[in-house]
């Protein structure tokens, strides 16, 4: 990593309020160069609820100045209702928070040290919401850069996937933003006489996002709204979506180069859920910045003189990384690959290969109901234990489909495809398949998975239950990946029905019948010449301005990120998870932010209804005599006709109690 520390232009930092429309004031940072009122500049706004004070202070500090010293005014906003701006805030991606994302937008413009021309970036929310406003189509936005996004809420968030309730994020980021969303203004900004009244109305308005979200178990009115998928044509911003294949949103950017008719590039990487920079794994990093600098020059420059040479228009529509075969394990610094590029996607050097199962004989698909104990995280963060480990276990508790091995090299590029032909027991179940790369040695490497819950398989908007003792072809889409298989390795198809605690199980015990000679996987196979002439793929080496002094606290208590424990006499398997977004760290100003969090899974391997999911978190910030501590737990569990949901927090301002709430909830099973 180089860190600059000098620039072509001189960077000061300012703290200001913009107002939205109904009055209320969104507190920003904007770094810009000293001399912008003489000689404007184009504004980049990231917008955001994670708190610019504290929880991304680091990695703000580590782009924003860059790109001032670079000739931009480079601006972070807090969401209303979080961080140190006014209001509350009582959901994601509402109309509200896209509405005084224009506001900004145009407020910005508008200013006499800004030329009228505004990008936008950000990752995962904040990739979220470019994407949003820029369907929105304010005047000033010319450009965005998403990375970790998506386009569509319902089908690939951390609510649901293949219309299956995600147990392993809707229940934690639900507990996650219970803690976030409670979390008071800086006395230091907002003053001392207003930070308490502001942070008892975020506090009384607060209702858990999860009752919203386990209402809403279908794609409906709820989902479609901020899913950019429904219309991808209301976007014309110039937009570069950046994805990662340890990223759980990389099908997004596949969808953005096919689907988006303006200006559009896509780049994925073998990178977790973090900024490509930032050197965390799996690497390898990339200058990220310089690529993204030079987006900004071709889509937010007037003066032709102040624009690199290079069209980014004429880099390839697609540039992805096919990762090179490796032994499983939870954790890569780096992983071994090279660059491709396409110029059209679908792209015609990709190309089909029908594979059936084989076999004649039907199988019975019963897994036990901890099948996915060795999944890996939802959201790998670039922590030891965030991959998937050797599934050799997880095979065998799936049915299992292995060719014969491999005489050649095999890369596949793009979202490969099962079609399986079924009969299920019962009226609800879930399917899920996992493609692997098996080694010589029986090792086997997750390359990447599936899920469907039959009751969508005629689509997310509607329920059909099965009618047990009758054969139906499902399809689905697996996650997108770019990997090659070497000769001698076996390419393996598991299947499962279940698959704890990604997949919340249905209420009843149940059985697939699978015939594996009419179910086949479709390999998107990527011709492994189709580079030959071409100008290889090369990357800055990452760069950033100077890192903000953070200490960092190590854990009150040493535990382990990640645990599987079994109660062999009861059959119940627990998975402790600490999600270690950071922890504790002080601020150069002073500020102790203080973190906790734990997540656990239950299940019994006989009992769909064992399942429960809950999260706890400890939130402390103190500065001098301000000390405000907020304590939640969350808890999700069911019958077979209904959710429950239990949630509780406590929030205490120098060890005394300001507010102490509690809710219960039921909803209906509709289609989960």
């Amino acid at each position: 990593m180089k860190y600059r520390k000098q620039f072509d232009r001189q960077v000061r930092a300012e703290d200001v309020w913009i107002p939205t429309r109904d009055g209320t004031k969104l507190h920003a940072r904007i770094w810009r160069p000293t001399d912008a009122e003489a000689h404007p500049v184009p504004a980049l706004l990231e917008y955001l609820p994670y708190r610019k004070s504290d929880w991304t202070a680091p990695r703000d500090a580590q782009r924003h100045p860059w790109y001032a010293g670079h000739g931009y005014a480079s601006v972070r906003v807090d969401l209303r209702g979080s961080g140190d701006s006014e209001g509350v805030m009582l959901d994601e991606y509402t109309e509200t928070e896209l509405a005084d994302g224009v506001d900004v937008i145009d407020w910005l413009a508008a200013q006499p040290w800004c030329t009228g021309r505004v990008g936008m970036f950000g990752i995962s929310w904040g990739g979220f919401n470019a994407l949003q406003i820029a369907a929105l189509r304010p005047e000033p936005l010319k450009a965005i850069v998403t990375v970790c996004s998506t386009d569509d809420r319902y089908d690939n968030d951390v609510h649901y996937t293949g219309g299956a309730v995600l147990g392993i994020d809707m229940l934690a980021w639900a507990g996650t933003m219970l803690a976030f969303t409670a979390r008071p203004p800086d006395p230091a900004t907002v003053g001392d006489t207003k930070w308490l009244p502001m942070w008892r109305e975020r506090l009384d308005a607060l209702q858990p996002y999860l009752h919203t979200w386990l209402a809403h178990q279908q794609r409906d009115a709820y989902w479609r709204h901020g899913s950019v998928c429904e219309d991808y044509a209301a976007i014309d911003a110039a937009v570069l979506a950046v994805g990662g294949w340890a990223d759980p949103y990389r099908d997004t950017v596949l969808r953005l180069v096919e689907h988006l008719p303006g200006p559009v590039r896509g780049l994925i990487g073998p990178w977790s859920h973090q900024y490509p920079d930032r050197g965390l794994p799996p690497g390898p990093a990339i200058g990220f910045l310089q690529e993204t600098l030079r987006w900004w020059d071709q889509w937010l420059k007037d003066d032709d003189t102040e624009v690199d040479d290079t069209n980014v228009m004429d880099e390839p529509l697609l540039r992805a990384w096919i990762n090179d075969p490796v032994p499983p394990a939870t954790f890569y610094d780096t992983m071994p690959g090279r660059w491709v590029g396409d110029d059209m996607w679908p792209s015609p050097s990709v190309t089909w290969d029908e594979r059936p199962l084989g076999g004649a004989d039907p199988v019975i698909v019963r897994s036990p109901h901890h099948t996915g104990i060795d999944a890996g995280r939802f959201f790998p963060f670039g922590n030891r234990t965030d991959l998937p480990p050797d599934q050799r276990e997880e095979d065998g508790r799936s049915v299992c489909f292995d060719s014969v091995p491999l005489t050649d090299r095999v890369e596949i590029l793009g979202r490969p495809r099962v079609r399986l032909r079924l009969d299920s027991a019962t009226p609800r179940a879930n399917v899920i398949a996992r493609v692997c790369d098996v080694a010589p040695d029986g090792s086997s490497t997750l390359v990447t998975r599936g899920v469907l819950n039959l009751l969508s398989r005629h689509g997310r908007d509607r329920a059909v239950e099965w009618q047990p003792g009758t054969f139906e072809d499902v399809e689905f889409e697996l996650n997108a990946t770019g990997y090659a298989f070497p000769p001698g390795h076996r390419i393996r198809v598991a299947v499962s029905d279940a698959y704890w605690p990604w997949v919340w199980p249905h209420g009843t015990r149940g059985a697939l019948t699978l015939h594996p000679a009419d179910s086949a996987v479709l390999l998107p196979v990527r011709d492994p010449g189709a580079d030959a002439g071409r100008e290889p793929i090369r990357f800055d080496e990452p760069e950033q301005a100077e890192p903000l002094a953070v200490t960092v606290e190590p854990p009150a208590r040493g535990r382990a990120e990640r645990s599987v424990t079994h109660d062999v006499a009861t059959g119940e398997w627990t998975l402790e998870v600490d999600p270690n977004y950071g922890g504790s760290r002080t601020y150069p100003d002073g500020l102790s932010y203080e973190e906790s969090a734990l997540e656990r899974y239950q299940i019994r391997a006989d009992d769909p209804l064992s399942a429960t999911a809950g999260s706890q978190w400890t939130i402390r910030l103190r500065r001098g005599d301000w000390d405000a501590e907020i304590i939640t737990s969350t808890e999700l569990r069911a019958t077979a006709a209904e959710f429950i949901m239990d949630s509780r927090i406590e929030a205490r301002s120098n060890g005394e109690t300001v507010a102490k709430r509690a809710w219960h909830r039921t909803t209906p099973r509709t289609s989960a």
